[in-house]
């Protein structure tokens, strides 16, 4: 029998892919119609896809703590309050999209939580874009049933130029052979923004001479490229890889805003701003220096370091602490410094923990303080540091600066400022030698207070402040407080559990009210205390007229 050759449809090429395509739509025609049922296990992971990767981190410039120094240069120099508005700030390149006018408010912001310097008196409105605000701004003062406060000063401003490129440089380069092509290229661009900024006063509207700000900054762009390309027979290949980096706008603008605002500012109160502009912080590879810090220690390292610093803050009691109370700890100290609170030892709480323990070398480095050396041993723990108490920054807000006589019936303005978030208790010694409570009261029942932000005693900007305090008969008048990190309220004998402003039945001085509010604690030495006293005068006789 002669032999026949077979032939399979399936060998050839152009039928395998023709079976493979009969295959595919077979089964999409098999699966219809779909049940959204069977797909409901899938869809349920949207919500977490949906989430953010990386946690919020607060808007943190050269100059933020260029900022709070400020703060306490015009706490120290006794200035009051004192009403500032602001134009909005144009961009006349077109180029910058970003809110300029509330940059300056939360810088201005940032420079009167303790001092009280500045209150900013919000004026705009935008007939185009109208907010429940305005509108009931507009409605009560049409009514005559709201009076806005003229401010003393105002800021004036833009954005005076954006040079896009003003330096570029590029770099091509390439080879080619019969089987291999190789390409690389580079390019870097810099961008100038140029920013000016005045001062006037709101009364006349005439800027005040020499009260200005005109100051630069560059942002860059750039990137790399490798190009490959080959051929192996008759097929081709061809491998690209690319990196670019370019800098935003918006934190440029943020950073020239504050400085403005630091130099506007300064000058107006004749304080040495420039003491604020050479720490450490401001240096500009400052927070490039931490992050490679903190990415070298490795995470035990880390939690040490933060934890010793924490002990000697006065957020931990031991090096050595539960999760519990490390958690506890993490997130007091992320409120009161001002950072996103999570409780997770993150780089901006690390950076904020650690700024204090580095310094510039006389040769302009940066360098780390008693950190980890190369046997691997961390800073020592000042045990001279540890278990410190809550310091309490009290003062006499009065007009003139550091006045210690008042006259009977003269209203009296305090204020204090704890560097820990506390629970505050203040007390009032007459010349009587009668003892009242000023702090807690019914406008603040538990006492607590935010850390490193002033609080008014009265407050006498609040137009229903609650109580004034007034100089009674001649004599010394004492004012003292004490801050606890824990709710002492309920545990004070009943004595001094009586309402506000009362005479206390139960202590005779302001040394007894500090013994029991420890006793309260437990014995707890971490009582923090300050205190401020006066003299009340009696007015001179005035000369008895000549008959």
């Amino acid at each position: 029998m002669p032999y026949l050759p077979t032939f399979s449809l399936t060998s050839h090429p152009r039928w395998q892919a023709a079976i493979a395509l009969l295959s595919a739509v077979g089964l999409l025609a098999g699966c219809a119609p779909m049940s959204p049922a069977k797909d409901a296990p899938y869809h349920a992971r949207a919500p977490e896809i949906n989430r953010p990767a990386v946690r919020p981190t607060r808007s943190l410039s050269s100059f933020s703590d260029s900022l709070m120094c400020m703060d306490h240069l015009f706490r120290e120099s006794g200035m009051g309050t004192v009403l500032i508005t602001s134009k909005s700030i144009p961009d006349y390149s077109g180029r910058i999209a970003v809110a300029t006018k509330e940059m300056i408010v939360t810088a201005l912001s940032q420079m009167s939580r303790v001092s009280n310097a500045f209150r900013f008196v919000d004026y705009e409105v935008n007939i185009a874009q109208q907010d429940t605000v305005q509108n009931l701004t507009t409605l009560l003062l049409n009514n005559n049933q709201i009076r806005l406060q003229r401010p003393a000063l105002y800021v004036s401003g833009a954005v005076a130029f954006v040079d896009q490129q003003v330096i570029s440089n590029n770099v091509e380069v390439g080879t080619s052979a019969s089987r291999l092509e190789t390409g690389y290229s580079q390019n870097k661009r810099s961008t100038v923004i140029g920013l000016e900024m005045h001062l006037g006063d709101f009364r006349s509207r005439t800027f005040i001479p020499g009260l200005d700000s005109a100051n630069e900054i560059v942002i860059g762009s750039g990137g790399q490229g490798l190009d490959l390309s080959g051929r192996i027979g008759n097929y081709g290949v061809q491998f690209n890889v690319g990196r670019d980096y370019a800098q935003g706008s918006g934190p440029a603008i943020r950073t020239l805003v504050e400085l403005a605002m630091i130099e506007l500012l300064g000058k107006w109160a004749r304080v040495p701003y420039w003491q604020c502009l050479t720490l450490e912080q401001t240096h500009p590879e400052f927070i490039r220096q931490m992050r490679e810090w903190f990415e070298d220690a490795g995470p035990a390292n880390r939690s040490l370091l933060v934890r010793r610093s924490l002990v000697r803050r006065g957020y931990l009691e031991t090096e050595t602490p539960d999760d519990s109370a490390l958690r506890q700890a993490l997130t007091q100290f992320q409120a009161d410094e001002r950072l996103v609170v999570t409780g997770v030892l993150d780089f901006p709480t690390y950076e904020r923990a650690m700024r204090n323990f580095v310094s510039l070398t006389p040769q302009g480095h940066l360098q780390r303080v008693g950190w980890v050396n190369n046997a691997g041993i961390s800073m020592a723990a000042d045990t001279s540091q540890q278990g410190q108490p809550a310091h309490i920054d009290m003062q006499i807000e009065n007009l003139m600066v550091g006045r210690e006589h008042f006259l009977p019936g003269e209203q009296i303005f305090l204020s204090a400022t704890v560097s820990r978030t506390s629970y505050l208790y203040c007390y009032m010694e007459n010349a009587e030698k009668q003892v009242i409570r000023l702090l807690p009261n019914a406008t603040n029942s538990s006492g607590w207070i935010a850390a490193n932000q002033a609080i008014r005693i009265p407050d006498w900007m609040s137009p229903t402040p609650g109580f004034v305090l007034d100089a009674g008969i001649p004599g010394q008048e004492r004012v003292a407080c004490f801050a606890s990190a824990n709710d002492l309220t309920g545990k004070l004998p009943a004595s001094l559990q009586q309402p506000a402003f009362r005479p206390l039945q139960g202590a005779s001085s302001l040394e007894d009210i500090g013994v029991q509010l420890r006793q309260a604690a437990g014995g707890d030495s971490l009582v923090g205390q300050s205190s401020l006293k006066w003299q009340v005068t009696a007015p001179k006789a005035s000369a008895a007229a000549p008959q």
